[in-house]
C-alpha cells in the first residue's frame, strides 16, 4: 500500500500527488482501521494470495443507508484482468446485503475512461458532472459522480 500511494502516475488518476512518508502512511492506516464509518478490504489473488489492491466504503452513513466507494488496483500487472470489477461486485454485495445500504456512490475524474467503463460494468450510472471540481497537476478537471442503488444491483 505504501509503494502504491507514492506511485505518482497511479495517484494522479484519482487525486493530487504528494510524496507520503512511511510513518505518515502507517498513522493514516491505523486511523482508518479505527473509524466506524470506513470499511476497508485488501484485494488478493485467490492463487498465492498476492496483494494487488484495496477497496473501501467510506463515509458509511447508517441513517441515510449510503456510502462512498473507492478502489485501487495498485499492482500494475493485475490491471485489465477483471480483478477490480470482481472486487467492486463483492464490495457492493457486502454494502447492500451485509450493511443494508440503499446507495453507494463514487467520484471519478472525467478523463479516466478505463475506470468509468469498469464502474458502468459493475452497474454504476453517471449521475452528474462537477465542473472544474479538482485541481490536479496544474490543471482543472471535471469530476463525474456515479451511483448505484440496491435495486440496480439486484440485491434483495
Amino acid at each position: 500500500l505504501f509503494a502504491w500511494i507514492n506511485d505518482r502516475e497511479e495517484v494522479l488518476l484519482n487525486a493530487s500527488y504528494s510524496p507520503v512518508h512511511e510513518r505518515d502512511h502507517l498513522a493514516w492506516f491505523e486511523s482508518v482501521r479505527r473509524r466506524p464509518d470506513i470499511v476497508i478490504f485488501a484485494i488478493r489473488l485467490l492463487e498465492g494470495g498476492a496483494l494487488i489492491g484495496s477497496c473501501q466504503l467510506r463515509n458509511v452513513d447508517r441513517r441515510h443507508a449510503s456510502a462512498d466507494l473507492q478502489i485501487r488496483i495498485g499492482a500494475r500487472d493485475a490491471r485489465g484482468k477483471g480483478y477490480g470489477t470482481e472486487a467492486v461486485r463483492l464490495l457492493l454485495l457486502h454494502a447492500f446485503r451485509d450493511l443494508a445500504l440503499e446507495r453507494v456512490q463514487l467520484h471519478v475524474f472525467a478523463g479516466n475512461e478505463r475506470a468509468i467503463r469498469a464502474y458502468e460494468k459493475a452497474g454504476f450510472r453517471k449521475e452528474g458532472r462537477l465542473r472544474n471540481a479538482a485541481y490536479i497537476d496544474g490543471e482543472r478537471r471535471d469530476v463525474i459522480v456515479m451511483g448505484i442503488l440496491r435495486d440496480d444491483a439486484g440485491v434483495a
